[in-house]
């Protein structure tokens, strides 16, 4: 920028001040939560593949992927996007899928790895929405917000030691190895034998029990004799045949039955 000013010789001079702007942070303030977003996103995506049941790490996964990416677009939007905006959503995709993971958790116990997930986006959420107007705020504000985040932090901690610490229980394993024997998947890293050889318990025999028999009549369909009669004799060290529920054994058959069905449909093909 350039002024003017007299001397005392009456002589303008022209003195040149250089204009100092000031870029507003909003741009990596942005950058940060689209790479929250995408960083959660990505771990969803590596870990649920080593998950009984992925299909819930993915679909968590994908839509926060989705919000990351509508956010690095508002980046370079004319109109800046409210700094409100970024821990609103980390708030509410967060807590939502932190609520249907816990759930998973807990009662349905098919997944452990959303609620740990989604509670980083969740508690990230908090912490940013709370120090929005940080210095603006009183003492009293600062003290209840900080507690607030404080409690939430702690779930995070209690979700990623029950998630990633504690891990999938062994019932997971084997309701999934029941799921893909009714699919037809049988070998592989994904199919039923491999589930089923990951479902024991050392604190539930009858988990156990279960595993075994459905191995034995696996290996007994597929051909494997050798593996069939491992199986039956350490399931006879458990009590044997008696003590396997008959409607587990009817449902291992029947879900056998429509595989080898549906092999024959395919070779007639």
């Amino acid at each position: 920028m350039i002024s003017s000013s007299g001397n005392q010789d009456g002589v303008e001079t022209k003195v040149f001040q250089p204009r100092i702007e000031v870029l507003p942070p909003l741009p990596q303030f942005m950058l940060l939560w689209v790479l929250l977003f995408v960083g959660v996103a990505l771990a969803l995506f590596v870990y649920a593949r080593h998950q009984p049941f992925p299909e819930h790490g993915f679909t968590a996964g994908g839509i926060f992927l989705f919000v990351g990416f509508v956010l690095y677009i508002a980046m370079g939007a004319d109109r800046a996007t409210s700094p409100i905006v970024p821990p609103t959503l980390a708030i509410f995709f967060g807590g939502l899928f932190t609520i249907i993971g816990g759930r998973h958790m807990a009662r349905t116990q098919r997944d452990v790895i959303v609620a740990p997930f989604s509670g980083l986006l969740l508690v990230g959420g908090i912490f940013g929405f709370v120090t929005i107007d940080w210095i603006e705020q009183s003492t009293v504000e600062q003290i209840g917000n900080f507690t607030i985040a404080s409690l939430f932090l702690l779930l995070e901690i209690y979700l990623l030691f029950r998630g990633l610490v504690v891990g999938v229980q062994g019932v997971t394993w084997s309701q999934s190895g029941l799921r893909q024997a009714q699919r037809g998947l049988i070998h592989g890293p994904r199919g039923a034998i491999a589930h089923f050889e990951r479902s024991w318990d050392m604190q539930d025999p009858v988990l156990n029990v279960m595993a075994h028999a459905a191995l034995a009549r696996i290996h007994n369909k597929i051909g494997d004799l050798s593996e069939a009669e491992m199986h039956e004799d350490r399931l006879r060290r458990l009590g044997g045949w008696d003590v396997v529920d008959d409607s587990w054994v009817a449902i291992i058959d029947s879900s056998l039955v429509s595989m080898s069905k549906s092999s024959e449909n395919q070779s007639e093909e």
